[in-house]
């Protein structure tokens, strides 16, 4: 199996040697950018499987930069990692709804960025084939059998590739219309509203398991599916 390939968009010299020291030997390959410029010379030309994306950068924001990546079809589904010394709880939530799937505070250790890239590239391609568990949300997507802490759920087909899409995406915001175009499909024409019907049915049928706080409403930008408050 082919090394992951893992970008690194960072200014400071400092952090990306540290970078290289703790991929060495390790199961993925690192390329470097120093501002946003390169980085999205290197997307294209590499098209990387996850990015450690720095939130102050010279000239365009690495929080600009993550809004950028997932407006682009080439780029949206690549996972980004934010690296950032802002560590209000503010900043947390306006990386993770740049698009980020996951947030790193200054300074950390080697090891623990390690573990959040292998955590999630593990989200957005299981290792364990057709399995998908979050949250205590267990989805077999071969059989469609879904469960919550053990306990079977049964949901509608619309619901089910609802609740799909969103745990395999976890973390991230959309709004109606971009769900229209990824669970409907983007030649449908159905009214936005609708994607409202479809999420409290979901959200219904997880209260029964004390689940439905997970499918969450972003005041003003849509929903999305968090373990976090």
């Amino acid at each position: 199996m082919p090394q992951k390939k893992v970008l690194i968009v960072e200014d400071e010299l400092a952090i990306r040697e540290m970078m290289k020291f703790a991929f060495h030997d390790s199961d993925y390959s690192l390329l470097e950018a120093e501002d946003a410029e390169q980085a999205q010379l290197l997307i294209i030309k590499e098209r990387p499987d996850l990015i450690l994306l720095d939130w102050m950068l010279p000239g365009m924001s690495g929080l600009e930069l993550a809004q950028r990546l997932k407006k682009d079809e080439f780029s949206q589904e690549i996972p980004i990692i934010m690296l950032t010394a802002r560590g209000e709880e503010n900043d947390r939530i306006r990386g993770l709804d740049s698009g980020a799937d996951d947030y790193v505070t200054k300074p950390f250790s080697p090891r623990e960025l390690m573990a959040r890239i292998k955590a999630v590239l593990r989200r957005v391609s299981p290792e364990k084939e057709g399995i998908l568990e979050i949250g205590g949300i267990r989805i077999d997507s071969e059989t469609h059998r879904i469960s919550v802490s053990g306990n079977k759920l049964e949901l509608g087909p619309t619901e089910y590739n609802l609740l799909h899409f969103f745990m395999t995406h976890p973390e991230r915001v959309y709004n109606r219309s971009q769900l229209l175009d990824h669970v409907w499909g983007g030649d449908v024409y159905i009214e936005e509203r609708t994607v409202d019907v479809h999420i409290r049915r979901l959200r219904k049928a997880l209260a029964e398991h004390q689940s439905e706080h997970l499918v969450q409403t972003v005041r003003g930008s849509g929903y999305r599916f968090s373990i976090e408050p």
